[in-house]
């Protein structure tokens, strides 16, 4: 089996992806995505969430939400709004946020190479949310949330995208968010060819965003392989919708940290205690972090510099060496009393798109009582981490800019 292969996507119309294209399905609340669906009746809102067509107050995991989003799915497949491709292809698929451009390739993933961790994880997975992405793509008969891939770059699909997207686009949509959507389609068979065998050739592929969903995509595959007493492997099921980047062309951010309390100490003892395992420096300006193990402060309406001490940075563990960690394992755990930061709601997690004027914002209301801004995780650090089979603490990464829903799906018969 191949680690990645194209398929028959299913995508809007042409002159349709205006009134097609959506935010993904877990950005947006609710009442967000009602209010991001009205008056576009093939958004795809209605969905990725179609609980927005039901009355307020309907459970978002209750059966007849997935019940609509298959009559939506269906509606707007027999209203010609989406329409399969004749031949499977792969889709160069480029995002464009303010001056970062990145370009991927939408294709299928193995779901095998996933079990057998040769598409490599970071996180850990909430049951409750796969089993709602195994209800949605069992209800749909499709896969329509793609998992952000990476993999570390080659200069054989760097030749194959800079010629393709030479091209005029097949699809070039701008988002209410502003960021551009640009997708060619990829049907040549040689350069098909030419891309399969090069990922082949691959150790392996990381997951950026999307852990629920591949887990749900695997957990589909497994059920229907059980079901299937013809089951040869190469059914559709077998496969999972993603889009993969190059680690070099990847954009993360800093994802900060809010603390609602100060442990029962006062604002010097807090210090006090900082300065055991950090040099403070008071600062005039907001402190976006410059390097790995800097953080800034902002407490009581100042902000501070915090450098770590050296020798607190362990050498041979790529998870403890993380500033996620550094932070969590010298200041939070042990002083502001947060050792399980994925349940303790005395934490709040703040995407550096928001910027620092979020955290002195959230600090300054007096809903939080101190902020902490950190250098964002490097793409090497996250592929060190999933080589070692190791999982990332909670809120280490956060990507930008997001993919779209609605562009392309994987139909899954």
């Amino acid at each position: 089996m191949s680690l990645i292969r194209p398929f028959r996507g299913l995508r809007p119309a042409a002159g349709r992806a205006d009134d097609v294209v959506a935010p993904p399905y877990d950005v947006l609340n609710t009442e967000e995505a009602r209010a991001r669906a009205q008056g576009r009746p093939y958004s795809f809102l209605h969905i990725s969430k179609p609980e927005i067509d039901l009355p307020k107050g309907t459970d978002p995991y209750a059966p007849e939400v997935y019940e609509k989003g298959r009559e939506n799915f269906q509606r707007m497949i027999e209203e010609g709004v989406l329409v399969r491709d004749e031949a499977p292809c792969y889709y160069f698929y480029r995002l464009v946020m303010g001056e970062h451009v990145q370009t991927g390739l939408v294709v299928v993933g193995s779901v095998a190479d996933y079990d057998s961790n040769r598409i490599r994880k970071h996180e850990f997975t909430r049951p409750d949310k796969e089993d709602d992405r195994v209800r949605q793509i069992d209800a749909l008969n499709a896969q329509t949330g793609p998992v952000f891939l990476t993999y570390r770059h080659s200069d054989v699909i760097d030749a194959i995208a800079s010629k393709v997207t030479a091209g005029a686009p097949d699809v070039d949509v701008t988002a209410d968010d502003d960021v551009r959507h640009t997708i060619w389609v990829c049907s040549d068979a040689g350069d098909i060819d030419t891309i399969t065998d090069t990922f082949n050739a691959m150790e392996c592929i990381y997951i950026a965003d999307g852990h629920h969903r591949s887990a749900a995509a695997s957990r589909v595959a497994a059920a229907r392989k059980a079901a299937n007493p013809d089951h040869t492997g190469t059914e559709d099921y077998n496969y999972f919708l993603s889009v993969v980047f190059p680690d070099n062309q990847m954009q993360i951010l800093d994802y900060n940290r809010v603390v609602t309390d100060l442990n029962g100490l006062s604002e010097a003892a807090f210090l006090g205690e900082v300065k055991s395992a950090f040099e403070v420096t008071e600062s005039a300006n907001p402190v976006k972090p410059q390097a790995a193990a800097e953080f800034g402060m902002y407490l009581n309406g100042k902000w501070y510099k915090l450098s770590i001490r050296p020798e607190l940075i362990p050498d041979d563990d790529p998870v403890a060496r993380l500033d996620v960690s550094l932070l969590a394992d010298n200041l939070i755990d042990p002083i502001l009393g947060i050792s399980d930061p994925r349940r303790d709601k005395r934490i709040d997690f703040v995407g550096g798109i928001r910027g620092l004027k979020e955290l002195e914002r959230r600090v300054n209301s007096g809903e939080m009582a101190v902020a902490f801004s950190l250098y964002p995780t490097s793409m090497d650090q996250l592929m060190d981490v999933a080589d070692a089979g190791e999982v990332m603490p909670p809120k280490s990464t956060w990507f930008e800019p997001k993919l779209a829903d609605g562009l392309v799906s994987h139909l899954l018969d």
